[in-house]
């Protein structure tokens, strides 16, 4: 496949209009490389190691959900500059899907609501809301991460559920006025929890955006790269002791 086509195709999958202001120039093909698409990866992270997973499976495209070129670049140092020397020297397209992927039709938030069962499902600004048949545990369970709870949530229930990091109180209040019980997403403030209209369920960011990058590939016939962050918990031994 030419790149200009493949570009077009995901264009439909995720139109960039779709995007946030945030996304404003980090989005779509932001490293050229093979003119020629064969082999396509997908990850959720551009990681060194889903780099070379990718190069060493001859891919010419691979595309991700979160670009590894945030700020502008004023300096080309370590780690930036071993990761960008390795997607050149391979000829390596990079193709990113932020912001638009979670507000398109099976993108992020859709893939998160299959995965939990959700029904009757309502869009919100960001996210969707539904109900949810699952427990706690069968949550933890489908996501493959352990959670934070705030509060006592209403699960089984009408859930919110918002990918990446939707912890927000004007999307908390939303979700709290569209019915919803229960909040869940990634990357809680204190600040937020303490002051929140609902109880909350916090993820990993991993567990909650990689889903829909999966079941891309999955639709779309790539390979998957799965490179969750390392996670160690250690829980508190010494509550209730006098």
């Amino acid at each position: 496949m030419e790149i200009g086509q493949f570009v077009r195709d995901m264009e439909r999958v995720a139109p960039p209009g779709l995007a946030e202001e945030i996304d404003s120039g980090r989005i779509g093909l932001i490293i050229e490389g093979n003119p020629e698409i064969g082999r396509i990866c997908c990850a959720l992270d551009c990681t060194r190691a889903v780099v070379d997973e990718a190069v060493r499976r001859g891919a010419d495209m691979l595309v991700v959900h979160h670009t590894p070129i945030w700020t502008p670049v004023t300096a080309i140092r370590d780690p930036l500059a071993p990761l960008l020397r390795r997607i050149l020297s391979a000829g390596l397209n990079l193709y990113v899907m932020h912001t638009n992927f979670d507000h398109a039709p099976g993108g992020v938030n859709d893939a998160l609501a299959d995965l939990l069962y959700l029904e009757k499902v309502g869009p919100l600004s960001l996210g969707l809301v539904g109900e949810c048949p699952l427990i706690l545990q069968e949550i933890a369970d489908r996501l493959g991460c352990p959670l934070r709870v705030w509060g006592e949530p209403e699960i089984p229930g009408t859930l919110a559920v918002v990918g990446g990091a939707g912890f927000d109180p004007v999307l908390i209040d939303e979700a709290r006025d569209y019915g919803a019980g229960t909040f869940l997403s990634s990357d809680l403030r204190h600040s937020v929890a303490r002051s929140a209209s609902l109880p909350l369920i916090e993820a990993t960011h991993y567990a909650l955006e990689a889903p829909g990058m999966r079941s891309l590939a999955e639709c779309r016939g790539w390979e998957f790269l799965d490179d969750p962050p390392p996670l160690r918990i250690w829980t508190n031994t010494t509550s209730g002791r006098k």
